[in-house]
């Protein structure tokens, strides 16, 4: 549901802009309005679900984004807009970093990075679904329709979650919760006794002071600021090919069927990126191959700004971007999940993706200046390159830390 709200607004923006008259630079903040909410969102509910719990968090995340959603469907101004689309974010932001963190703690370490990149294939196959059905629903029912549905299938999933979503095991084990861990862990394994004593494990620590604090400490300043850094840049490309690559389609002549479908074409890239990353590197995931995909991105959105009005050459170079755009989110939120322990991992990973998500505000509103000042698509793409290759440097920063930090304690 993150994914197919994500990705709607691009097609919706031309229907919004027609039937509420909204000019292009006001469309860019009804779009960025909603990552607005989820910077708050992921900031808050992230060290929240550290002292709460993931289970409590999360279901109310998909509760908060689906009345939301309800709520956009009836917005009949610009200013509606943006405060229902800021409601809806704020649970969209604290949803994502906690369902990494529950991920990442139900599985074993050989298979955590596989495990997270797996789960955040969700966030892809939801915005290419979008992208298939967009077009067609508000062609015969009006945009409402889409926040309709975007509103009903995530208070579902909260229902769901109450019913059948279990709490982090590590999560109980650290906070005392020992006799709700042993009947999860009973659960899993039957014929194996559950022993009175637990322990999380030997990187993990209770947290003695406030959460955020905690991300700086222990030598953990420089990595976190290259982490915030990397991920303020690629969720900022993310979110501007998601929102404007199906409108400087059209603006080229291109129609907007075909534009809403080369556009899903970036998140099927994003799937099949992640699952590839995923499956060939596993628990060898590091950040230096981050860095190499961040450096790929960064040469495929060039190459969009190349392409033009060619569909061939739009729907290799769209795909391309999302294989190594989205593919590069998943291996971040993998990494920077397993860097932090259990304590602080909510908010580590909360954090990460609400300063990501000021580049992801940001990059609506700087397409729409840059294409309505003067710049031309080709230009506009060559631009969205220079974050990738900023996301390069970070990514590769990260590496040497992790590895003379390695080295020292090896020494």
């Amino acid at each position: 549901m993150d994914g197919f709200d994500a990705q709607v607004m691009g097609p919706v923006a031309p229907a919004l802009s027609a039937d509420l008259h909204i000019a292009r630079v006001a469309l860019g903040r009804v779009i960025s309005s909603g990552t607005f909410g989820m910077m708050i969102g992921a900031l808050i509910f992230g060290p929240l679900a550290d002292r709460l719990g993931r289970k409590p968090v999360l279901v109310a995340c998909a509760l908060t984004f689906g009345i939301g959603s309800l709520l956009t469907a009836t917005a009949t101004s610009v200013t509606q807009l943006m405060a229902y689309r800021v409601f809806t974010g704020f649970g969209m932001g604290g949803a994502m970093p906690n369902a990494i963190a529950l991920t990442s703690e139900y599985m074993p370490k050989r298979s955590r990075n596989a495990a997270v990149m797996t789960m955040f294939c969700g966030f892809s196959l939801g915005s290419a679904f979008a992208g298939w059905t967009v077009a067609a629903l508000i062609r015969s029912y009006g945009w409402q329709s889409i926040f309709l549905i975007g509103g009903i299938m995530p208070i579902a999933v909260a229902i769901l979650l109450i019913v059948f979503l279990p709490e982090s095991i590590r999560f109980l084990v650290l906070k005392g919760g020992k006799k709700k861990a042993a009947a999860y862990l009973q659960r899993i394994t039957p014929d194996t006794k559950i022993p009175a004593e637990m322990i999380a494990g030997p990187d993990e620590h209770q947290s003695g002071s406030f959460s955020v604090a905690e991300l700086f400490a222990e030598g953990r300043a420089g990595v976190t600021l290259a982490i915030w850094l990397m991920f303020f840049m690629n969720l900022l490309n993310l979110w501007f090919l998601n929102n404007w690559l199906p409108t400087i389609m059209t603006d080229a002549g291109i129609e907007i069927e075909t534009a809403s479908l080369v556009t899903s074409l970036f998140q099927i890239g994003g799937l099949i990126g992640s699952l590839g990353l995923a499956g060939l590197i596993g628990r060898r995931l590091s950040f230096r191959i981050l860095a190499i995909t961040y450096f790929s991105a960064a040469i495929f959105i060039f190459l969009i700004g190349s392409a033009g009005a060619a569909i061939p050459l739009l729907i290799l170079t769209v795909f391309a971007s999302g294989m190594a755009v989205v593919g590069a989110q998943t291996v971040s939120n993998a990494l920077t999940a397993e860097l932090y322990p259990t304590a602080i991992r909510a908010t580590g990973v909360g954090w990460a993706l609400g300063i990501g998500r000021v580049g992801s505000i940001l990059g609506p509103i700087l397409g729409a200046y840059l294409l309505n000042y003067g710049g031309t698509a080709r230009h506009v793409f060559w631009a969205a390159a220079i974050p990738a290759l900023i996301a390069t440097i970070a990514a590769a920063t990260v590496s040497f830390m992790n590895q003379a930090n390695k080295k020292e304690v090896s020494t």
